[in-house]
């Protein structure tokens, strides 16, 4: 397999940086799109990653699909190329690993449905988000109408999917499409910061957590309960769960070092 043109996985202290770098604004063709999911899969399974921060860089998150590309096809095209863009941002949020966003610039579109994948998303003060499909004749096609109304609820969904608006920085945050806002040049590195404080926990237990509220929001209830109950005897096999419970019991809460088996 040919090395990635736009997409690289960097991993330093624990934490994997998937960087998108496809001058000039990221725009998600199809080559950048199966890079990313090649990274999504190596941070999902490299064993020195334990947090993960997807980042376009200091000037621009993602604007969105290559709409040069997207214009030439018809509905039956359109099938395949939005079934790959699908599972490859579903790749994005199985990564069984706690992601977060650093949005810098804009994250439009098909760059907002990817920062959508993460678990958080920190924004840059200067930042502007969005789902515009609407102004182009077309509706969101890779998560934007269901992960954003599952985040939001329907009613907050609907206003920016029906408009296109963009949203700033206090908004966003304001209504939950942005978990922090930092000054722009703080993005990457309070991004990091935050995968640092994961990093240091239990990997196991943190991907079942991450699996019990993900699969969770899709069951019933009562499906949902029955999910958790037996993710929560699972992590009972494991030494994690012996050496976090022994040096609660020893030393107290928030001491305990995690191996990850």
């Amino acid at each position: 397999m040919a090395a990635p043109e736009f997409v690289t996985l960097q991993v330093e202290g624990g934490v994997g940086t998937i960087r998108l770098d496809r001058p000039k604004m990221n725009a998600i063709n199809e080559q950048l799109h199966m890079e990313v999911r090649a990274a999504a899969l190596e941070a999902g399974e490299r064993e020195d990653v334990r947090a993960v921060v997807v980042y376009g860089g200091e000037r621009v998150f993602a604007a969105g699909a290559d709409i040069k590309a997207m214009s030439q096809l018809d509905g039956r095209g359109m099938v395949a190329w939005g079934r790959e863009l699908t599972n490859s941002f579903t790749t994005v949020q199985r990564i069984p690993k706690p992601v977060i966003a650093a949005i810098t610039g804009y994250a439009l579109g098909g760059g907002y449905e990817l920062a959508l994948c993460a678990d958080f998303r920190v924004m840059g003060a200067g930042a502007k988000i969005g789902q515009p499909e609407i102004l182009l004749g077309v509706i969101p096609g890779a998560g934007g109408t269901q992960r954003l109304s599952r985040l939001v609820g329907p009613a907050k969904a609907k206003d920016l999917v029906f408009t296109g608006r963009h949203v700033g920085a206090e908004e966003a945050l304001e209504i939950g499409l942005a978990d922090a806002v930092v000054p722009d040049e703080e993005v990457h590195a309070t991004a990091v910061a935050m995968a640092r404080k994961f990093a240091a926990g239990p990997p196991l237990a943190l991907a079942a957590a991450k699996r019990a509220v993900d699969e969770g929001l899709d069951m019933t209830l009562p499906d949902g309960l029955a999910l958790e109950s037996q993710l929560f005897a699972e992590l009972f096999d494991t030494e994690d769960q012996k050496a976090g419970m022994a040096s609660f019991l020893e030393n107290g809460p928030g001491k305990a070092t995690f191996t990850g088996r």
